[in-house]
């Protein structure tokens, strides 16, 4: 797995990779009770808003972490969002992307490198 500075994890499966929040940002959020996850099949740049998450503390986005196309969203965490405080880097994950440079996950943190990141 790989990590970004936004507490986000990507992992690789086959040529999509799997994006979700890692259990130190689904911690810091608190409850989460709404999540809103884009369409499949949107283009998307790194650093773009693609995701609404809103928990009993606050509301956050989820920022695409590299440029691709989202090709599938997991519409079970929509209707119940407790899912990504239960298990945020499991059953959780909020979408699919095709990568359009696979290379670009070489400049992301490794599970070491996140782990001193967030102290």
């Amino acid at each position: 797995m790989k990590f970004t500075e936004e507490h986000e994890w990507l992992r690789v499966e086959g040529d999509v990779v799997v994006v979700g929040i890692t259990a130190h940002a689904a911690e810091q959020l608190g409850d989460v009770v709404f999540v809103e996850l884009p369409e499949a099949g949107t283009e998307v740049s790194q650093d773009e808003e693609v995701v609404v998450i809103e928990s009993v503390k606050a509301a956050s986005d989820i920022l695409a972490p590299l440029d691709g196309e989202i090709v599938e969203v997991n519409s079970p965490i929509v209707d119940e969002p407790s899912k990504v405080n239960d298990d945020p880097e499991g059953e959780a994950w909020f979408f699919k992307m095709k990568l359009e440079d696979m290379s670009a996950m070489d400049e992301l943190m490794d599970e070491a490198a996140y782990k001193n990141f967030i102290g």
